[in-house]
């Protein structure tokens, strides 16, 4: 049985990095995805990338979500914002804290997601479909998982409709946190997201940044690789597609690829899962993109 899927790129910095991408959502779009969003840098520092990338997927008649973070914000640039987001044919959102960019001295009228989503679904009611951020491995500002917990839950409450998680690699995590939510009485989907694994110090940088857990034998099995990047490729294959295998067994309503621009690795993994191509396809459209 498949799954709907989504892909998450972000916005290129040079015209040779666009024309990769290009090519990279063109063979993704293969899998017809639900749609496909573009991350927001801290303090909107890609916005203007960001609304490119977003236009040319719409262009190629795709569904395009904006990721949109708030921190330091101010109801007159959110609502801006928004404008311009319905203006250009965006019917949905991923609404996001967000991080302060470096030297940015604070200020901005939203403080947290639950924030934002209130204020939008108060200025545009139903017309966006509101994505939210989960965290199976708990938030790493959060005081505690229950605070999380209740965090992610005054976001749902705000008017969010749906939720997509920070990656994780512990099934277990995710059946978890959707459980407990529940039981909260908060009950949209919950969308894993999916990271691939091809490269050990990327992963390892990735992870200290956003606070995701990297299981301790997976790290171990990492290092022991060093530098070969095939068994790093191999293996990290094998472990994502043994996470989507229980995750779709489990229920999950769905899977969002955060795809770091490239798409062998999720073309393989969807391939495996019987989800993508057959091989003959997959290895007529393999590249270094």
């Amino acid at each position: 049985m498949g799954l709907p899927l989504s892909f998450e790129f972000f916005p290129p910095k040079t015209p040779e990095d666009a024309n990769k991408l290009r090519a990279v959502r063109q063979r993704l779009y293969a899998l017809k995805p639900e749609f496909c969003s573009v991350t927001y840098g801290a303090g909107g520092s890609t916005q203007e990338g960001t609304l490119g990338t977003i236009q040319e997927i719409l262009a190629e008649e795709v569904t395009a979500a904006s990721h949109f973070s708030c921190i330091g914000a101010t109801k007159p640039t959110v609502r801006e914002h928004l404008a311009t987001l319905k203006s250009i044919g965006v019917k949905r959102i991923v609404a996001l804290r967000g991080d302060l960019p470096s030297g940015f001295g604070g200020g901005g009228e939203f403080h947290y997601a639950s924030d934002l989503v209130a204020f939008i679904r108060a200025e545009t009611g139903s017309y966006f479909h509101l994505d939210v951020a989960a965290y199976p491995d708990t938030h790493p500002q959060a005081e505690s998982p229950r605070a999380d917990l209740e965090a992610y839950a005054i976001k749902i409450r705000a008017g969010a409709d749906s939720a997509i998680t920070q990656y994780f690699y512990n099934a277990d995590a995710y059946f978890r946190f959707v459980d407990e939510a529940q039981r909260l009485g908060v009950d949209v989907p919950v969308v894993p997201g999916i990271m691939p694994i091809t490269s050990s110090a990327q992963l390892m940088r990735f992870s200290e940044s956003c606070g995701a857990e990297i299981p301790r034998w997976i790290r171990l099995r990492l290092q022991a690789y060093g530098d070969d990047t095939a068994s790093i490729r191999a293996f990290g294959l094998d472990v994502v597609v043994d996470l989507c295998e229980r995750l779709r067994r489990g229920g999950a309503p769905a899977l969002h690829f955060f795809t770091m621009n490239q798409s062998v690795a999720v073309l393989e993994i969807l391939r495996q899962l019987g989800l993508g191509q057959n091989p003959s396809q997959s290895a007529a459209s393999v590249s270094r993109a």
